[in-house]
């Protein structure tokens, strides 16, 4: 069997299961799927997005990318593989595809950097939190393991069942380039890193990555969710990237020893992009209602606009090595951003600020939750897709189709939730009012 599957506008993956003698017709002819796969909520809704419900509910082509082939090592006789979504009367991608975007704001690098060799590199650093059932709690679900202070730990003490060991070397098999995990901050949260590679690639991997975590907590009974956060009174989950661009010949040209903190006029101009476009990039690297809850003073997740030297406190922070290790570390998005999207919105940020020669300010010194030292990011989805909407640089070279369809699926979101009466809310009023 071969499983073959794409991210939607969430990041989650949808799919197929093509037994191995029908896998030469589906490369030859494609899958067939609804086109609102894109525009359907977590909870099986579909959202009137155009060219949706409003064109009568069409098709998608998806054609199997075998390049990504990969054998499952918790499903015998099972290998999976990515799509490609196409439109089936012209061959285009259709424009919601996240994988197809990226692939879009790649292909105009060398146009903005004045480099065609160029290529950009990303390493993907993710965290989750990993969930037992508990009729108990309200959400039918608690953190795993339970216990607190097991940050940068490895072992049974914050893992008392070995599953980090376990889902480590499923991974493994899996080959999709994971170097090493440990526990983290609060009780059941867990971060794994990724190696890093040219940026569709580190994409692939990461959506792999999420997806294949989920379905090995699954097959123990448990849930491992990449919500932004998850649980009152703990911290959030992050989703960090670390990106450079490298020129034909390999060369690192974010990395100049004369240059101050060795950084290059083009890492410095990269920096500054980022910075730039930072509210609008807060839409899609922290993309849910819930994903505004992580920011604040003192959580390690950014709430200013401020970058600095080997500083985890700023939201762009520069990792002390050089050399062909000279990179930025991107620490805005959370755990729940869909990895195609968070990896085209910084790539294309990084691209106008290598064009505009865009200058950050000075960077960050010590602890970074002074509000007087920078702008804020947006503090809830709703500013975030407005500076989204507005940043016509961004969308530009986003695309005007995937911004649209975005907005108005996130929108819809935020309209479900401000209709939505929370548990807080009843226990916050009913017995006194």
């Amino acid at each position: 069997m071969v499983r073959i599957i794409y991210p939607d506008l969430l990041g989650a993956d949808r799919g197929r299961d093509v037994l191995v003698g029908q896998l030469p017709a589906a490369c030859g002819h494609g899958l067939t799927f609804c086109r609102a796969v894109y525009h359907t909520t977590p909870r099986g809704d579909v959202v009137p997005v155009a060219g949706g419900l409003d064109a009568g509910l069409p098709d998608i082509c998806v054609r199997p990318d075998l390049r990504t082939l990969k054998p499952l090592p918790w499903e015998p006789g099972v290998a999976w593989c990515l799509g490609d979504s196409l439109d089936p009367l012209t061959g285009a991608p259709v424009a919601e595809s996240p994988r197809a975007l990226l692939r879009r704001v790649l292909d105009r690098a060398g146009e903005y950097v004045g480099d065609d060799g160029i290529s950009v590199v990303v390493g993907p650093e993710l965290e989750y939190f990993l969930c037992d059932a508990s009729p108990a709690a309200a959400s039918g679900w608690v953190p795993y393991g339970g216990a607190t202070g097991n940050v940068y730990s490895a072992g049974r003490r914050g893992d008392p069942d070995g599953h980090l060991l376990r889902t480590l070397r499923l991974l493994g098999e899996l080959g999709i380039g994971v170097i090493a995990g440990n526990h983290e901050f609060d009780g059941g949260q867990f971060e794994i890193n990724l190696d890093h590679s040219e940026a569709l690639d580190a994409a692939d991997r990461a959506f792999f990555f999420k997806a294949a975590v989920k379905e090995a907590a699954r097959h123990e009974g448990r849930l491992a969710t990449f919500m932004a956060k998850p649980f009152n009174g703990l911290g959030g989950s992050g989703f960090h990237a670390h990106l450079s661009l490298v020129d034909a010949d390999g060369r690192n040209v974010f990395d100049d020893p004369r240059a101050g903190g060795g950084l290059s006029a083009t890492a410095r101009h990269a920096v500054g992009g980022v910075l730039r476009h930072a509210p609008a990039l807060t839409a899609l690297l922290n993309p849910t209602v819930n994903s505004y809850k992580r920011f604040g003073p003192d959580t390690l997740a950014p709430w200013l606009i401020d970058w600095g030297f080997d500083n985890r406190s700023a939201m762009v922070r520069i990792p002390p090595e050089r050399g062909a290790g000279t990179r930025l570390e991107l620490r805005l998005g959370d755990a729940s951003a869909n990895p195609y999207l968070l990896v085209a919105g910084t790539v294309a940020a990084v691209l106008l600020g290598v064009r505009d020669k865009t200058e950050p300010p000075a960077a960050l010194e010590g602890y970074g939750y002074d509000e007087t030292s920078a702008a804020r990011l947006p503090a809830t989805l709703p500013a975030a897709l407005d500076a989204l909407e507005a940043d016509e640089a961004l969308t530009g070279l986003l695309g005007d189709g995937f911004v649209r369809a975005f907005l108005t699926y996130k929108r819809n979101e935020v309209e479900r939730y401000q209709l939505a009466v929370t548990d807080w809310e009843f226990g916050e009023y009913a017995f006194l009012i």
